[in-house]
C-alpha cells in the first residue's frame, strides 16, 4: 500500500494542470455562467499568510464545485499593486516600486498555485501596467466629461508620514489608515468626484443585492440621508450688534420652540464675525483643538461633548426668542450648513451638552405614556407626539407641525424643505509617486483640459528619486521634461497634473476588465460583459465596507448612465470571512512573531490537509484563532482517509461481489444531498464535519466486514466520495482517481446527483435513557410503533443492567428520537 506522500502528489498535480491550462474559462460559452472573484489583493512584500487562504481557499471550492456542475466559471486573479505601500516599502528598501511589486506580485502568484487554486492565469491583470491604468485614466476622463471629476481647493486630511492627502474614510481615529501616523489639516488645491451626486441610488440600490445586512447598514450611515428642513436665524454680534444670517439644517423643525441654543462647528467663518472679545482667547484655542480630530472621532455618540459660548445670541424665526451660540467640534463644517439648532428635551446628544452647561432645557412634544422628567435622558423623548409649550403650533402632531412649519417658512422664506448626506465628494488626488498619473493638462491660456483619448496612457516615468516631497506636491512635479508638455487645445506650453490617483480608483472597475484582459480597443468587450456581469460571488474582507464597495458601486452607476452597462450593481452577492487569529489568538504580525504562512504548513502537512482544516475550523464568517492540534487532527483524517481509499482500489482489481452493503446507498446519497446544499450556503464547516462522519461509517464497515470492499455497491460509492471530496482536496483525489485507472481528470467529471427516493432511513437511530439518564442507543425500524420501541428498549442488555431489582413504572417514548424508561 503507498504512503500518503503529499510532497510528490501535489506538485506533480498542480504542474499538470497548468501545462494543460486545465482552467482557462471558455469564449462564447452557451453554458450558465458563474462570476467568483475574490477581492482585488494588494501584494504585500510579506506575501500571503493562512489567514489570507481563508478568504482564497473557499472561493476555489466554490469554482471547482461549479465547474463540475456544468457551469463556465470565470475565477480570475490580479493585483492591486499602485499605492503607498508598495511605494513606502520601496522607499524603506531604497529600491524602486515596480521592482518591488514585480517581486512581490511572483511570489503571491506562487502561493496561491501552492495551495491548490484554480485561477485562469491567462486573465491576470496588474494595476500598475500602463495596459491597465490606461483604461483607469479613460474612466477618469469619462467623469470629467459628464462633470463628475472636478477640482478645488479645500483643506484635507494630511499623514506627515506617507506625506499625501487622505480621504475622510482613511483618517481613522485620528491616524492614517495605512500607517497609524496622526494626521493633521492642510490647504491643498485636489481632484475630487462627485459621488455625492449618487448618494440616493447608492442608498436605495441596496436592497436589490444579497450582501451582509451589516455592510448594508455601515454604507447606509456612511451615505447619511437625512430628510429635513433649512431654517435661517439671525446672529447679533456680541461685537457691533451687527446681523448675520445663518442656516440650519434639522430633521425635526417640528421641535423649533424648544429650541435652548444654536451651535456652530469651530470652522465656521461666522464665528470671527460674532465672537465676544471677552471670549476670543478660548474660541481660538478650542478651534486649534479640533483641526486634530478627524470627522468620525467628532461624531461619536460615546464621546462627551464639548464647546465654548461665543458671546452672541441667535433670533428664532418662529418666536422671535434670543438664544446663546455656542461652537462645538460634534458640528461638521462639511455636514449640513455648519451649524445647529439645538433642542435639549428631545436629542440626546443636546441634552448632554445642556446638562454640562446649564443650559434651558424646555419639553415641545407631549406623550400620553410618560412624563418629562429632566434629570435624566430617556429615549422615549426624541419620539414623536403632539406638540406642547410651541405657541400657535399646540396640539398638531410632529408630523403635521413639520409641514406647517415648511409651509409657513416657505411662504416668509427663512425655512424650506431639504435633503442631506453625511457623505462627501470622493477625494480622489494623491501627492505620491506610485499611482495612476491624473490625465489633466493646466494651459496658462485654455485652463485645465483633459488629455486626448488617444494620447492615453499617460505613463508613469521611470525616476530615481520618488520620495514624497512632503510640500504639497507629487514627486512628479520635480520632473520637468515630463511636466511640460503641449496644451491639446491651443498648441502652446503647458503642464501636466502632478497628483496621481487613490488607489481605490483602479480598483472601482477591475471586475470588468477580467472579461477581456487583452483587449487593446476598449475598457472591455460589451457583449463579453452582458455575459459575464454582475459578478455572481465576490469574496473578502469586511474592511473596505465604504471604500473600495461604494467606490466601485458608484463607477458602476456612472457606467449604467453613459450607456457602457446593463447593470447598475457590480456585485449581486457578497460574502466576509472572518478574521483568523494566529495560535496565540492575536491578529498576525510580523512585530508579534505570530504569522503562520501557508508555506510552512504545506510543508509539514500538505496543501489539501491545509484547505481541509481552514474550512473545518469554524463557519466561514466567524472569528476563530488557529490550532495546533487541529490542523494536526485534520492530517490525521486526511491519511486514514488515503489509507481506506488504498485499500479500496487494491480490491477493486480482484473478483467484486454484487451485495448489498447495509445503509451505504442511502448514506452516500445523504452525503451527496448535503455537501452540495452545503458549498451553495458556504457552510464549509459543516460539509467537512458530513465527510468525517462517513468516512467514521465506512471505517466501521470495513472493520466488521472486509469481503465489502470488493462490492459494486463499495466501489461506486468510493468513487462518488472521491468526486464530491474534489474541489476540497483537489490533489487527492485527482491523483486516486488516476490510480483507479480513471484518464479524464476528476475535476471533470459531473457533480453526482442524489436520488431521493433511496434517502428514505429503513432504520433509526434513538438514544435509551434509564431515569433521564443516557444509557445507550438502537437501531429500529422507521416504522416502529410506541409500544415497540418500548418493548425494544426493555430488551437492551445495558437496559437490563440498570433497571435489574427496581419495579419499571412506565416507558416513555418519542417515536424516532428516544426512549426513556422510569424505574422506582
Amino acid at each position: 500500500m503507498r504512503e500518503y506522500d503529499f510532497h510528490s502528489i501535489e506538485p506533480k498535480w498542480q504542474d499538470l494542470w497548468e501545462a494543460e491550462k486545465a482552467y482557462r474559462t471558455e469564449e462564447n460559452s452557451v453554458k450558465p455562467k458563474l462570476f467568483c472573484l475574490d477581492y482585488f489583493p494588494y501584494p504585500s512584500g510579506d506575501g500571503l499568510h493562512v489567514g489570507h487562504c481563508r478568504n482564497y481557499i473557499p472561493t476555489d471550492v466554490i469554482s471547482r464545485f461549479y465547474r463540475m456542475k456544468g457551469f463556465n466559471v470565470l475565477h480570475p486573479m490580479g493585483w492591486d499593486a499602485f499605492g503607498l505601500p508598495a511605494e513606502n516599502e520601496a522607499i524603506r528598501l531604497k529600491k524602486n516600486p515596480r521592482e518591488i511589486t514585480i517581486k512581490n506580485t511572483t511570489n503571491f502568484k506562487r502561493q496561491l498555485k501552492l495551495i491548490g487554486t484554480s485561477y485562469d492565469w491567462e486573465r491576470e491583470i496588474n494595476s500598475s501596467d500602463p495596459e491597465y491604468y490606461r483604461w483607469t485614466q479613460w474612466f477618469f476622463l469619462l467623469l470629467y466629461k459628464r462633470g463628475l471629476a472636478y477640482e478645488k481647493e479645500s483643506e484635507q486630511w494630511w499623514c506627515p508620514s506617507c506625506k499625501t492627502v487622505l480621504a475622510n474614510e482613511q483618517a481613522k481615529d485620528g491616524k492614517c489608515w495605512r500607517c497609524g501616523t496622526p494626521v493633521e489639516k492642510k490647504k491643498l488645491k485636489q481632484w475630487f468626484f462627485r459621488i455625492t451626486d449618487y448618494a440616493d441610488r447608492l442608498a436605495d440600490d441596496l436592497d436589490t443585492v444579497d450582501w451582509p445586512e451589516r455592510i448594508k447598514i455601515m454604507q447606509r450611515n456612511w451615505i447619511g440621508k437625512s430628510v429635513g428642513a433649512e431654517v435661517v436665524f439671525d446672529i447679533v454680534s456680541a461685537g457691533d450688534g451687527s446681523k448675520h444670517p445663518v442656516a440650519v439644517f434639522t430633521t425635526r423643525l417640528d421641535t423649533i420652540m424648544g429650541a435652548t441654543f444654536l451651535v456652530l462647528a469651530p470652522e465656521h467663518p461666522l464665528v470671527a464675525e460674532i465672537v465676544s472679545s471677552e471670549q476670543h482667547a478660548k474660541i481660538d484655542a478650542y478651534s486649534a483643538a479640533s483641526k486634530t480630530k478627524t470627522e468620525i472621532d467628532r461624531m461619536s455618540m460615546d464621546r462627551e461633548k464639548t464647546g465654548v459660548f461665543t458671546g452672541a445670541y441667535a433670533i428664532n424665526p418662529f418666536s422671535g426668542e434670543k438664544v446663546p451660540v455656542w461652537i462645538a467640534d460634534y458640528v461638521l463644517m462639511g455636514y449640513g450648513t455648519g451649524a445647529i439648532m439645538a433642542v435639549p428635551a428631545h436629542d440626546s446628544r443636546d441634552f448632554g451638552f445642556a446638562t454640562k452647561y446649564g443650559i434651558q432645557i424646555r419639553q415641545v412634544v407631549g406623550w400620553s405614556s410618560v412624563a418629562y422628567e429632566v434629570a435624566a435622558w430617556n429615549d422615549k423623548y426624541s419620539e414623536r407626539g403632539a406638540l406642547v409649550h410651541s405657541g400657535r403650533f399646540d396640539g398638531l402632531t410632529t408630523e403635521a407641525a413639520f409641514a406647517a412649519m415648511v409651509a409657513e417658512g416657505e411662504a416668509t422664506g427663512f425655512a424650506k424643505a431639504q435633503t442631506n448626506y453625511h457623505m462627501r465628494d470622493w477625494l480622489i488626488s494623491r501627492q505620491r509617486y506610485w499611482g495612476a498619473p491624473i490625465p489633466m493638462i493646466h494651459c496658462p491660456t485654455c485652463g485645465t483640459v483633459p488629455v486626448p483619448e488617444n494620447q492615453l496612457p499617460v505613463v508613469l516615468p521611470d525616476v530615481q528619486g520618488y520620495e514624497p516631497s512632503g510640500t504639497g506636491e507629487s514627486p512628479l512635479a520635480g520632473i520637468k521634461e515630463w511636466v511640460e508638455t503641449t496644451c491639446p487645445v491651443c498648441g502652446g506650453p503647458a503642464r501636466r497634473e502632478t497628483d496621481t490617483m487613490d488607489g481605490f480608483a483602479c480598483s472601482s472597475w477591475y471586475e470588468l476588465r477580467y472579461t477581456s484582459p487583452h483587449n487593446d480597443k476598449a475598457p472591455f468587450d460589451r457583449a463579453t460583459i452582458d455575459y459575464w456581469l454582475p459578478v455572481d460571488l465576490y469574496v473578502g474582507g469586511a474592511e473596505h465596507a465604504v471604500m473600495h464597495l461604494l467606490y466601485a458601486r458608484f463607477w458602476t452607476k456612472v457606467m449604467y448612465d453613459e450607456g457602457l452597462v446593463g447593470f447598475t450593481e457590480p456585485f449581486a452577492r457578497l460574502m466576509n470571512q472572518g478574521m483568523l487569529l494566529s495560535y496565540d489568538g492575536q491578529k498576525m504580525s510580523k512585530s508579534k512573531h505570530n504569522v503562520i504562512t501557508p508555506d510552512e504548513v504545506v510543508e509539514q502537512y500538505g496543501a489539501d490537509t491545509l484547505r481541509l482544516y481552514e474550512l473545518f475550523m469554524a463557519p466561514f464568517e466567524q472569528e476563530v484563532a488557529w490550532s495546533k492540534e487541529g490542523i494536526s487532527g485534520a492530517h490525521r483524517f486526511m491519511k486514514r482517509l488515503w489509507e481506506l481509499a488504498q485499500r479500496t482500489i487494491e480490491a477493486s482489481y480482484g473478483v467484486q461481489r454484487d451485495v448489498c452493503v447495509p445503509r451505504l446507498e442511502l448514506l452516500i446519497n445523504k452525503l451527496t444531498r448535503k455537501i452540495t446544499g452545503d458549498i451553495e450556503k458556504f457552510k464549509f464547516n459543516t460539509a467537512v464535519a458530513a465527510f468525517m462522519e462517513y468516512f467514521n461509517f465506512l471505517s466501521e464497515t470495513v472493520r466488521n466486514d472486509e469481503t465489502v470492499l470488493s462490492t459494486v455497491e463499495w466501489q461506486t460509492a468510493m468513487r462518488q466520495l472521491l468526486v464530491v471530496l474534489a474541489p476540497f482536496a483537489p490533489h487527492m483525489t485527482e491523483e486516486l482517481w488516476e490510480e483507479y485507472g480513471c484518464e479524464e481528470s476528476i475535476h471533470k467529471q459531473l457533480w453526482p446527483a442524489w436520488d431521493e427516493s433511496k434517502l428514505a432511513e429503513s432504520e433509526v437511530e434513538v438514544a435509551v435513557q434509564v431515569n433521564g439518564k443516557v444509557r445507550g442507543s438502537m437501531r429500529i425500524p422507521s416504522d416502529s410503533t410506541d409500544e415497540e420501541l418500548g418493548s425494544l428498549a426493555l430488551g437492551q442488555d445495558y437496559v437490563v443492567k440498570y433497571t435489574a431489582g427496581h419495579i419499571v413504572k412506565r416507558v416513555v417514548a418519542i417515536k424516532g428520537k428516544i426512549v426513556n424508561i422510569v424505574v422506582q
